[in-house]
């Protein structure tokens, strides 16, 4: 049996997450209301929203599936936005100097972010490619 899936290989979740902390800074540099102090802040905030993003979007994703098909997916925009919103909490809560100030900061942050990922992603299949098949 084999999985397809995202490359879990050592160089793809590095890759993964800096492209989480370009994000960050990048979100932090141009979207109000977010704001990303240090380089501890960042690194630190890449590996929360990674784990966030493992960890509560599935769910978070499946309890508003309804509400995803019925936006043709546009809602996604708004778990993101909740999800970027969780990781700025925890990292309030553990002392790193990360902030999102609101909704619509959370939603321009989760835009940014999500922009950056996507354009990265054809640079990922060359950095760690995906297992081969036989």
């Amino acid at each position: 049996m084999h999985f397809e899936g995202p490359d879990r290989s050592p160089a793809g979740l590095a890759f993964r997450l800096c492209v989480n902390a370009a994000g960050l800074l990048l979100a932090g540099a141009i979207v109000p209301g977010v704001a990303v102090a240090d380089w501890q802040s960042v690194v630190a905030g890449a590996a929360l929203l990674a784990l966030v993003d493992a960890l509560l979007k599935p769910l978070a994703a499946a309890a508003s599936c309804c509400l995803i098909v019925l936006s043709f997916g546009l809602f996604l925009v708004v778990v993101n936005a909740a999800m970027l919103a969780v990781t700025a909490w925890i990292a309030g809560q553990i002392g790193l100097n990360l902030r999102v100030d609101g909704f619509w900061s959370a939603v321009g942050g989760a835009v940014v972010i999500s922009l950056l990922s996507l354009a990265a992603r054809p640079l990922l299949s060359r950095i760690a490619p995906g297992p081969r098949r036989g």
